[in-house]
């Protein structure tokens, strides 16, 4: 029986989908000719369209609860999403449809607050908005609005997390956990109460642009860490690899009231969503200009916050290890949190 954490963005939905999705689709249709497809099981899937040239396609749902919410709205989070899962497979976005789903009763309103949110967040990033759909059902058959969207952009060069290696340094481009902790309190009918939590949901143009163009294939991998948060993006990297990743708490930016909020419900922040980050691994010799430049790009908070790492206890392969602040290690494991519909 299919249960809310399988849809949740942890450990259950990796496994979930690699079991009953992934697994039944045949090898022969996975990638196309030359691409990168289900095998990778990345932000999108890259399509070798000849000339040294990618075409990547990205899909995803956005079921957030409520619609709107301080700093943005289901739209505006629809946009960013895709945009910066096209970023982060390395390309350039070009053009974006969405598909709404509403149930009976919703304002006509809120659908136009919804479509000019992703068609400014689009124009933001420089790319089209150039068709989607609209559906309606009947009142209970589905909860507010649905969000589809999906996007193509174009790469010379994807970025394809499998690249990751031993050496590589883990940075984050600003404080984590911001969505993810907002979400939370407008569910629980706490933003009345807490003060200075704002979702982070906004495209990364601006930042990863900028930074592919300089080190292009020297970036190993690339990911927003959005439902399972950190924990998430880095155990799926690599998980089933020979490798490990050791990260160290202290290092991990995350803004007070934030910080603050989540410590309140007993959830730790490298498991809650952000909107509006990127995680990336690049190879420690460089890692240096990277964090300059993503500094000067307007992220300051931009911090090292771990490494990749070859362990030589077995356990310890294809998993997250945290440097505590007392100076011990505990594993990370995958664990959204417990208000799942956050994006």
């Amino acid at each position: 029986m299919i249960r809310i954490e399988h849809g949740a963005g942890g450990l259950e939905m990796s496994e979930f989908i690699a079991k009953y999705i992934a697994a039944k689709i045949p090898p022969s249709v996975r990638s196309t000719p030359g691409g990168y497809g289900l095998d990778y099981m990345d932000d999108g899937a890259a399509i070798d369209i000849g000339g040294g040239t990618y075409l990547v396609f990205t899909i995803d749902s956005y079921t957030v609860k409520p619609p709107k919410f301080p700093g943005g709205d289901i739209g505006k989070l629809a946009a960013s999403g895709t945009i910066n899962d096209l970023l982060m497979m390395g390309a350039k976005p070009l053009a974006l449809v969405d598909a709404i789903v509403v149930e009976e009763g919703v304002s006509e309103s809120l659908v136009e607050e919804v479509v000019e949110s992703f068609a400014s967040t689009a124009a933001l990033a420089g790319a089209y908005v150039v068709g989607g759909d609209f559906k309606v059902m009947p009142k209970g058959s589905i909860d507010g609005i649905v969000v589809t969207s999906s996007g193509i952009g174009l790469t010379r060069n994807p970025l394809i997390d499998r690249r990751i290696r031993a050496g590589d340094v883990v940075i984050v481009s600003g404080p984590i956990a911001d969505h993810g902790a907002v979400i939370a309190a407008a569910q629980l009918g706490l933003l009345d109460k807490v003060v200075g939590l704002a979702s982070d949901a906004r495209p990364l143009h601006d930042l990863m642009l900028p930074l592919i163009g300089k080190f292009g294939e020297l970036i190993h991998a690339a990911r927003d860490p959005t439902r399972g948060g950190l924990a998430s993006v880095l155990y799926e990297w690599v998980r089933g690899t020979d490798l490990a990743v050791v990260v160290d708490r202290d290092s991990i930016p995350v803004r007070e009231p934030t910080r603050k909020f989540l410590e309140l419900l007993g959830v730790d922040p490298i498991n809650s969503a952000s909107e509006g980050v990127a995680v990336l691994a690049v190879p420690r010799e460089v890692y240096p200009e990277v964090l300059e430049l993503v500094r000067s790009l307007g992220y300051p908070d931009a911090s090292v916050v771990g490494e990749v790492v070859e362990p030589s206890i077995e356990f310890l392969r294809g998993r997250v290890v945290a440097r505590t602040e007392i100076g011990g290690y505990t594993l990370v494991e995958p664990s959204p949190l417990l208000t799942p519909r956050i994006c």
